[in-house]
């Protein structure tokens, strides 16, 4: 006769999943490539917030059709023998922070947009072995199109599973020390005090979208992101802001020898301002001649970074009387950056 015992059997070991998310990028600089990335990314209402007749036409029928030929040749400027930077660097953070974490996790990437998809990475996280899944959007400052359309799409999609793992997904790490210092170590190496102005250039968004997540009544109101508090701590250029402090303080840049900025603005509704070209147009005509560039909304070098910045900006400081832009690049695959990332999973 055989006694069945009630103590619990100790399960093996149980992985953790780490899902890393960038936004995307085009399989290819082809113009139907870059097409279908435009129509899937600017198809997303967290990214094009209006009316979804007026969104359909707008990115079907004008943005698509006509930017893409342009967008075409920008990327093919800033494509490299890895293909896209963008999804060079994330695969290379994706590696990298495999071996830092070890077998006990398992580390995953994916795109927001094209591929690979999230539903592919999750897919991988399916097995019972998974006792819980930490996503963190490769985005540092928390905007609804970025972080909040990853987070969106995944709950979309796992909603779905019979099993639910425990998910936890990392709203942002704007100030986070370990983020900062990765930053700031890159920049260093360019002496920022040799330079006769510094510009911290963010991606920008629509002023709406920010209104939209102001549960505080005073976005865009005085100097509303000067400081850093409970009241604006979800507001992406209040997010912005306050990664530039970090950056200056720790970089010993003095507040009067930097100015925060954005990029990359589409269509006549307005955008967060100051904007990024106004700047550095203002920069010039002052008789600066030598800027440094951050960009640290990005933590893999992309179009945005390489061409915008790196290309686009330099060539209209110096149109209007600067001499040399210098991009510091992203934080892309340096040791500092992956070891940030092991702190965040470590830590949150």
């Amino acid at each position: 006769m055989s006694i069945e015992s009630n103590a619990p059997v100790s399960p093996p070991h149980q992985k953790t999943g780490i899902l890393l998310v960038n936004l995307g990028t085009p399989e290819s600089f082809s113009t139907g490539d870059v097409r279908k990335y435009l129509r899937e990314f600017l198809s997303d209402p967290r990214v094009i917030d209006i009316h979804p007749l007026g969104r359909f036409l707008l990115v079907n029928l004008i943005i698509a059709p006509f930017r893409s030929p342009r967008s075409a040749r920008l990327y093919k400027k800033i494509w490299t023998k890895n293909g896209s930077p963008l999804l060079y660097y994330t695969k290379r953070q994706n590696d990298l922070l495999q071996v830092l974490l070890g077998h006990h996790y398992q580390v995953e990437f994916a795109m927001r947009y094209q591929s690979p998809s999230l539903n592919e990475a999750l897919l991988r996280f399916r097995d019972p072995l998974f006792r819980n899944i930490k996503v963190i959007p490769l985005f540092p400052q928390y905007a609804s199109a970025t972080t909040g359309s990853v987070h969106e799409m995944i709950m979309n999609i796992v909603r779905k599973w019979q099993v639910i793992p425990e998910i936890e997904f990392i709203n942002n790490y704007c100030n986070h020390p370990a983020f900062i210092k990765a930053f700031a170590d890159t920049g260093n190496r360019y002496h920022p005090g040799q330079f006769d102005h510094i510009l911290f250039s963010f991606h920008g968004l629509p002023q709406r979208q920010i209104v939209k997540a102001d549960y505080g009544n005073q976005c865009l109101k005085g100097m509303c992101c000067e400081s850093f508090t409970t009241a604006n701590a979800n507001c992406y250029r209040a997010q912005c802001f306050e990664t530039a402090r970090h950056l200056a303080r720790t970089m010993e840049i003095p507040l009067e020898n930097y100015t925060v900025c954005f990029q990359s603005r589409l269509g006549k509704d307005p955008w967060i301002e100051p904007y990024s070209d106004a700047v550095i147009r203002k920069l010039a005509g002052e008789g600066k001649k030598r800027l440094l560039v951050f960009a640290p909304a990005f933590t893999s070098d992309c179009l945005e970074t390489l061409y915008e910045i790196g290309i686009e900006y330099d060539e209209l400081f110096q149109k209007h009387g600067g001499q040399k832009i210098t991009l510091v690049e992203s934080l892309n695959d340096s040791p500092a950056w992956i070891e940030a990332l092991k702190t965040i999973v470590l830590t949150g």
